[in-house]
Formats: structure tokens, C-alpha cells, sequence
């Protein structure tokens, strides 16, 4: 399992066809009512369309991903992609980065800098780490047409052999967001020997697990939020976790609707006051869809979905998670569990409300996280 350097490089023709499907995009009417309230808003998408169309510049974003180190490696019969950014420090920490759905590695862009060299941003080079970001197994350029589906413990084991096996790292510590909160809570519940600690900025509490007899009132208004979540929030869920295949043929054949299915979670669930570009900006929304686009991946990114409404949970219930845990409660974030409820699945060290951000973190607040993870870490290197 030797690495092999990796470069992303889209031919031409691709984003020559992407610009002629964008030209001949078919829009739909709108319901009476506000922009945004049955979904993403036509006016914006079209305003969003023309810029992707005329003056996005996928070039030069490619670039500035093939800027740092990335390989592949075949891990399980899957070709798994990863950047692997050295720190800068006297004696840098591994870090595994997992990332979620609908994002990529672009949300990590940002942040690596931050975290592998702290010096250059006003930190202490003693807190660098050496990170190690994969695309999640049928994510980006770790997807190829008909591989093998890998469900989240997979790749929770897939990531493990990634550190241990490939990379040689005797110990190192893991962070992640959305999917990649269940991918880190699943290394750390199967191997909590070879973690120093997980850091997840969205809790992974299963809702067989909660009491609701006697809550508390931080629980009461954590029931309250599910309650709505559950109600309004996860038609997506239900359909890429029932039938993603029928789902996927209009997100691969078209580059709107693939834009629209991604840009609405985008909105709904980062902290932008209902402005998704006063959090996230409009390039780096169009290379995190162009990585879904220029692969096709769109389909096999949905599996996570299928396999956790039909498997069981990706880690142990029965017990705590024994490697330390640190959590970032941004404010923002679609599910906000109260510590005592995490605190009976997680041996919780750092618990930190954060000022401001949601779901996409490391897009939305890349200092705000990256000092987190510093301070989480720090006493456990």
C-alpha cells in the first residue's frame, strides 16, 4: 500500500460541456411566497448560474488545491485520496481531517494552513500538526464508477489502516464535522488505543439512547429542535437514504440541479442570517460542487445515508467511547445535543460554546475551529 502523488486536472471538455449545460439551463416557476421557503430560490440560483457560467474560474481553484500534497492509495479495493500537509513545528501531531456530505476538501482549505503551521497565524509552533484530509470513500477523487460501497464504520476502518498502516503514524488524533463527526467517533470507539483524542463539531447521539421521561430544560429544548429537524429538515435524508439511485440521475445529468440539492443545505444550515454568502463564499461553494460534478460522485456520496437507515450504528452504544473527546458547539449547528446527553456516549474533556458559525465550520469560522482544536490537543500531545 504504497501512495501515489495525486494532481486533480480536469480535461477541457469537461468544463466546456458544464458551460453549454449551464446555457441551456430549463428553470422552474416558484411557488407564491417568500425566495427560499419551499427550497432554493429560483431569482438566486439564476443570479448564482450566471456567475458559475461567465465568470467562475475552475482553473485557478484547481491550482490552488494542487498546491498541497496529495496521493492516493488502495485501501480495500477503494482508491482513497488524500491531501497530506506536513506541519511546521518542533514536533507536529497527526491530525486526521473527515469531512461530510454535501461537502469535500474544500472545506479544509482554509484551515490546514492554521493548524499545520500556527506560527505564521500568531500561535505557538509547539500546537502544529501534520494533517492528513481524505475525500471520504465515494466522495470526490476517492470515487470511481461501480466501486464498492463503503458504509461509515468502513470508512472509519479505512481511515484507521490510512494513519496506521499506510502512513505509520503510531498515534494521532482525529476531527470531523457531519459524516466525518460519526467517522471520528467510530476510530475512536474501535480504537481508542491509537487516538490521543477526537475533536467532532457535531454530536452523534442516537435517538434510542435518549430519555425523555424526566429532561432537564437544556434537554427539553434539544427535544424541542429534533422534534422540528425530524418534521422539516430531512426529506433529503429519507430520499438518499431509501432511493438514491433515482435521485441521482437528475443531480449527474444536470449541473443546476446538482447546484440547487447542495446550495440549499449550504443556506439552511450555516449562520448566515438567511445571506448564505455572509458565511460562505460563492467560489467556494462552486468548487465544492464542481469536485461533485468533474467526478460524478454525486450518486455513490449518498450511500453514508442508505447504509445508516439500514445498518446498524456505526460505533459501539453499549459503551463510552473511551478515547478524550473535545466538542465545538457552534450555534448554528442543525442539532444541538446538551452535554449531559453527549456525556453518557462520549468521556467529554473540552466542551467550548462557540460565538458564532454552524454547520460548515471549517468554511464558516476556520480560526474560531482551528483554536479549538489547538487547545483541545494541547494537553493530551
Amino acid at each position: 500500500m504504497k501512495p501515489q502523488p495525486f494532481r486533480i486536472a480536469v480535461p477541457d471538455e469537461t468544463l466546456t460541456d458544464l458551460r453549454a449545460r449551464l446555457s441551456r439551463a430549463r428553470w422552474p416557476d416558484e411557488a407564491p411566497g417568500a425566495p427560499w421557503s419551499y427550497g432554493t430560490s429560483v431569482g438566486y440560483m439564476k443570479e448564482l448560474v450566471a456567475y458559475w457560467r461567465d465568470s467562475y474560474e475552475w482553473r485557478r481553484h484547481e491550482a490552488a488545491i494542487n498546491t498541497l500534497d496529495q496521493f492516493k492509495v488502495e485501501i480495500d479495493g477503494i482508491g482513497v485520496h488524500f491531501i497530506h500537509a506536513q506541519g511546521k513545528g518542533p514536533n507536529p501531531m497527526p491530525l486526521l481531517l473527515s469531512h461530510g456530505w454535501p461537502g469535500s476538501i474544500v472545506e479544509f482549505l482554509e484551515i490546514i494552513p492554521m493548524l499545520t503551521d500556527p506560527a505564521r497565524f500568531g500561535g505557538d509552533p509547539k500546537d502544529a500538526f501534520t494533517v492528513v484530509a481524505p475525500s471520504l470513500p465515494g466522495y470526490g477523487y476517492s470515487f470511481a464508477p461501480g466501486q464498492k460501497r463503503v458504509g461509515l464504520a468502513g470508512i472509519g476502518d479505512i481511515f484507521h489502516t490510512l494513519m496506521k498502516e499506510v502512513l505509520g503514524y503510531r498515534k494521532f488524533g482525529a476531527q470531523g464535522g457531519d459524516w466525518g463527526a460519526f467517522v471520528t467517533s467510530r476510530i475512536g470507539s474501535a480504537y481508542p488505543e491509537d487516538l490521543t483524542g477526537i475533536h467532532i463539531n457535531l454530536l452523534t447521539v442516537p435517538r434510542e439512547r435518549l430519555d425523555l421521561s424526566n429532561p432537564t430544560a437544556e434537554e427539553k429544548r434539544y427535544f424541542e429542535e429534533l422534534a422540528h429537524f425530524l418534521n422539516e429538515e430531512t426529506g433529503y435524508q429519507w430520499i438518499q437514504g431509501t432511493k438514491p439511485q433515482t435521485l441521482a440521475y437528475g443531480l449527474t445529468d444536470s449541473p443546476v440541479g446538482l447546484a440547487a440539492w447542495i446550495v440549499e443545505k449550504f443556506r439552511s444550515w450555516s449562520d448566515c442570517g438567511g445571506d448564505v454568502e455572509t458565511a460562505i463564499s460563492r467560489d467556494a461553494m462552486l468548487t465544492n460542487i464542481m469536485i461533485y460534478w468533474t467526478t460524478g460522485a454525486i450518486n455513490s456520496s449518498f450511500w453514508p445515508y442508505y447504509d445508516r437507515r439500514h445498518g446498524p450504528w456505526p460505533f459501539k452504544l453499549d459503551e463510552k467511547i473511551r478515547a478524550p473527546m473535545g466538542y465545538a458547539a457552534f450555534p448554528h449547528e442543525i442539532l444541538r445535543p446538551p452535554r449531559s446527553i453527549a456525556e453518557r456516549l462520549y468521556d467529554v474533556r473540552r466542551w467550548t460554546a462557540m460565538e458564532k458559525g454552524g454547520h460548515f465550520a471549517a468554511l464558516e469560522q476556520p480560526k474560531a475551529l482551528a483554536h479549538e482544536i489547538r487547545e483541545f490537543f494541547r494537553p493530551l500531545r
